[in-house]
């Protein structure tokens, strides 16, 4: 594991920082023996009757005990059987069923948003049995809280608006963001997703709809990856929409202006980062579905000076490296041969060159870490826009996908030019990995998948990771119909397995980007691999969050990273990391989890 972790360095810098943004485990005794701080200790709460039942953060509906009813002036306010939390899922769980098909608003109304409708219900009255109901069903209702119902969910969000959640600072909050950021009533956030709107998956400008994404990432992050939901915090900067459509809308929740653009833009963006930071200098800000134009511009005016990434450039490159990595076992092939294939990428927006950038620093580590290596790494990519295959002859070339321009000279020779269609690049480069971050649904025509069945690979990989579902270059019933049985398969969004017949399954493998390490390509069996799953299951996921957690602990102790944590400084945490079972307790243990605490009521 030491070579993989030299090889991801960067998500080594990135856990860190995530390590602080869960709850502080105390060691007690010389055996190390942590305890969480929900859950295991009395919260001290101002406020109580009706107020707590209407509070999603301490409410507990019906479990609250006859005690804390006596102690928080709830008896007579609640039915007088105290349940547990397993029976209130129960009870839940039947409703759920029974009211999803009832919550419709008519035929045009899907059913997944249905689902979303009523776990949105229980999230705003009971956080904690919200979160409880998710992990217990994270394969189900992942693709609710997030994509691809999220997408759904953000172009009705003003229709679907009931409770704020979150924050939004817009255009007209300018000189007043700094006053703002104490409206929260958090003292500590750890965890912030903040949305321009600008670029919702691959649905273009929605405006302060966006907020819905920053939502359900985070929803997502509390159940992953056991991040305390009282302390993350979801934010929309609204700075206009060039959406027409929304702004003809007389319903429209946001700024019903131009979006802003140039120093001014930069201005609203500097302002909120300045705010958020000085409350909170800890924080961790992640940058979600900003357009293209903006995602490397803040990304690189920003990393340096804060504790920030972008999802779409990092993110999603590192959830594709997991896969490319994971693809090169599947086709047989030890991983050290990742620098040997040859890859076709659709899409030279933000992340599709962030792809491209992560895929090439990881082959030129494998290669040496050397200048030479890092140069020639390059050639193993052929970055195919809107306007065909991109070379150096290519007029007003975007400067992040200019290294990775083919050389005209040598496109020549392998019978391609400027401009060259997606399947004449397929046909002649006959690649290992066609990888798709385009935007453009179906893109993955026919005709370029049975160009691929001319692969050098015995067993190609293809990557429709463009989100929501319609998005997706393709279908995984499509890439195994017209390529052949013998692929490897992943998406974005997720789709059903397919059935190849002989009781053979083709396995439909989904590139959540909350399979956010590259790690993750090493907790994959070899079983597993040689049926085609790169990707872990999401119902593993809070098991691999903590050994993915660990490792990384373990490295920023060897690389001299960790400062510590709360009452663990940085000396006792190397010696917790002397011992393997002992810092996978610690992680453990840090993790948040959904249990109701002992409420204690104090005047504030």
């Amino acid at each position: 594991m030491s070579n993989f972790y030299n090889q991801t360095r960067a998500a080594s810098s990135l856990m860190r920082r995530l390590k602080r943004s869960v709850i502080n485990p105390t060691a007690v005794s010389r055996a190390r023996c942590f305890t969480t701080t929900e859950g295991h200790r009395p919260t001290l709460v101002h406020k109580r009757s009706l107020d707590i039942l209407h509070d999603p953060w301490f409410n507990k509906g019906t479990a609250f005990s006859m005690t804390e009813r006596d102690r928080l002036d709830l008896r007579g306010l609640l039915p007088p059987n105290v349940m547990s939390s397993e029976q209130q899922i129960e009870r839940f769980m039947v409703d759920l069923k029974r009211l999803e098909v009832q919550a419709r608003d008519g035929p045009s109304d899907p059913n997944a948003l249905a689902k979303w409708r009523i776990l949105n219900r229980l999230h705003d009255r009971n956080e904690t049995m919200y979160y409880k109901v998710l992990i217990a069903n994270i394969e189900e209702y992942a693709p609710i809280v997030y994509t691809p119902t999220v997408g759904l969910v953000c172009q009705n969000y003003s229709g679907l608006f009931r409770r704020p959640r979150g924050m939004y600072f817009s255009a007209e909050d300018r000189g007043e963001m700094m006053s703002m950021v104490y409206n929260w009533p958090a003292d500590q956030v750890d965890m912030i997703v903040v949305t321009d709107g600008s670029r919702i998956l691959g649905l273009g400008d929605l405006g302060v709809q966006g907020i819905g994404i920053a939502i359900g990432k985070l929803d997502l992050y509390v159940a992953a990856a056991g991040i305390n939901p009282q302390r993350v915090l979801p934010v929309m900067i609204d700075v206009g929409t060039n959406n027409e459509k929304l702004l003809k809308n007389p319903l429209y929740l946001g700024l019903q202006q131009h979006r802003l653009d140039g120093d001014e833009y930069i201005a609203v963006i500097d302002e909120f980062m300045e705010a958020v930071f000085t409350r909170w200098p800890n924080v961790i800000v992640q940058f979600e579905d900003f357009q293209s134009k903006w995602a490397f511009k803040l990304l690189q005016r920003y990393r340096n000076a804060h504790r920030m990434f972008n999802d779409d450039v990092q993110g999603t490159a590192g959830v594709a490296i997991a896969g490319l990595l994971g693809a090169v076992r599947a086709q047989g092939r030890p991983m050290i041969d990742f620098p040997k294939q040859k890859i076709v990428v659709a899409g030279a927006g933000s992340a599709g060159i962030g792809v491209v950038n992560a895929a090439r620093k990881t082959m030129a580590r494998m290669l040496g870490n050397t200048e030479h290596a890092f140069d020639s790494a390059k050639s193993q990519f052929w970055v195919v826009d809107a306007n065909g295959l991109i070379t150096d002859e290519r007029e007003n070339i975007d400067p992040d996908a200019l290294p990775f321009a083919r050389n005209t000279n040598e496109a020549g020779r392998q019978g391609l030019r400027e401009g060259s269609s997606l399947v004449e690049v397929v046909r002649q480069v006959r690649p290992d990995v066609l990888l798709g971050l385009s935007g453009v649904g179906g893109l993955f025509s026919k005709e370029v998948l049975e160009a691929l069945k001319g692969s050098t690979s015995a067993k190609p990989a293809i990557f429709a990771m463009s989100n929501p579902t319609k998005n997706a270059e393709c279908t995984p019933e499509e890439a195994f119909s017209i390529v052949g049985d013998n692929i490897i398969f992943a998406s974005g969004s997720p789709f059903r397995d397919v059935d190849l017949g002989n009781g053979q399954i083709g396995h439909s493998n989904q590139g959540n980007n909350m399979y956010l390490f590259p790690g993750l390509a090493a907790y994959i069996t070899e079983d597993e691999v040689l049926k085609g799953m790169i990707f872990p299951p999401i119902s593993k996921i809070r098991d691999i969050t903590k050994e993915v957690a660990a490792a990384v602990v373990k490295e920023a102790v060897e690389e001299d990273l960790a400062e510590g944590y709360r009452d663990i400084d940085a000396r006792e945490l190397q010696k917790i990391c002397q011992n393997e079972e002992e810092v996978l307790e610690y992680v453990e243990n840090s993790m948040w989890s959904p249990e109701y605490p002992t409420l204690v009521y104090k005047r504030g």
